[in-house]
């Protein structure tokens, strides 16, 4: 099958990662972009906390809720980096993975044996996703 090349490569990155993270957690974040640079790609997304971790932000549970996001992260690790590994047609060498609670963001970073095969042109524009913010919380 044929890679994604360009802005569609960066766009079909971070529509797999909205999508994996959605089912590990019952709700997508509403806005991912992905940027690719040599051999890493970062996939940025925004407003990933269920209404639940959202609650416990409120409430000063901070450090639970980081802690939550660290596992999921770590339970999604092999199948995030395989998706990443078959659009970019590359082996993930690392994983990594950061949280921030105020405001709500999140960073993906993969790192690449080489860089893409079909090298993007630009960097993506963020995807909007509200549709998968949905009643799922």
């Amino acid at each position: 099958p044929q890679l994604p090349t360009g802005s569609s490569l960066n766009a079909s990155l971070s529509n797999a990662i909205v999508r994996c993270m959605r089912d590990y957690t019952g709700r997508g974040p509403t806005k991912a972009w992905t940027s690719i640079r040599d051999h890493v790609v970062l996939v940025m997304l925004e407003q990933t906390l269920t209404k639940g971790e959202r609650v416990l932000v409120e409430k000063g549970r901070t450090d639970q809720v980081l802690m939550l996001r660290r596992e999921y992260q770590e339970a999604m690790r092999d199948e995030s980096s395989d998706v990443v590994a078959a659009l970019t047609g590359r082996n993930v060498l690392a994983m990594m993975s950061a949280n921030h609670l105020e405001p709500d963001l999140a960073a993906e970073i993969y790192v690449l044996d080489g860089p893409p095969l079909h090298k993007p042109n630009d960097p993506q524009t963020p995807t909007d996703h509200s549709d998968s913010a949905d009643g799922a919380s």
